[in-house]
């Protein structure tokens, strides 16, 4: 599969912006390894290898078990090997990226809040919002992920 389009190259505007969100959910006061806990699971829903390559690799450099990144796919039959706001998070980035098949029902909201403040809640709202266009930026342009690019 080859590279449609580089729209960095072509959209430098564009892609600053999301840039600047990215930037912003960085400073934010949310764990990164959480944040990133959510980009791979959000990668996983969508199939966007690009992402899932480098959402593994930065977990990696973060310290987290290989068996901890292997099973974020299935963190609901993982034990206790997530905590309770990783759980959270990542049940609230599965409902709000499958938003028009879950409609984010109330339960989801309520479980959510019972863990995370309104500004903690606000900004994984926003970081999944963020992941779900850059995947699919990455998918409808293919872009090359780098374990490919080294095979």
């Amino acid at each position: 599969m080859s590279k449609r389009l580089d729209y960095n190259q072509i959209a430098p505007a564009g892609a600053k912006a999301l840039g600047g969100v990215y930037g912003y959910v960085l400073q934010g006061g949310l764990p990164p390894v959480l944040v990133d806990l959510v980009y791979l699971r959000i990668s996983q829903i969508n199939n966007c290898a690009y992402c899932l390559d480098m959402h593994t690799r930065d977990l990696l450099k973060k310290g987290q078990p290989i068996e901890k990144i292997a099973l974020v796919q299935a963190w609901r039959e993982a034990g206790n090997l997530f905590d309770a706001r990783e759980r959270a998070a990542l049940a609230w980035a599965e409902t709000v990226t499958r938003v028009a098949e879950t409609g984010v029902p109330d339960e989801a909201y309520e479980a959510a809040r019972a863990l995370f403040n309104e500004r903690e809640l606000t900004d994984l709202t926003i970081a999944i919002g963020l992941m779900n266009a850059y995947n699919r930026m990455a998918i409808s342009f293919r872009n090359t992920p780098q374990a490919a690019l080294e095979s």
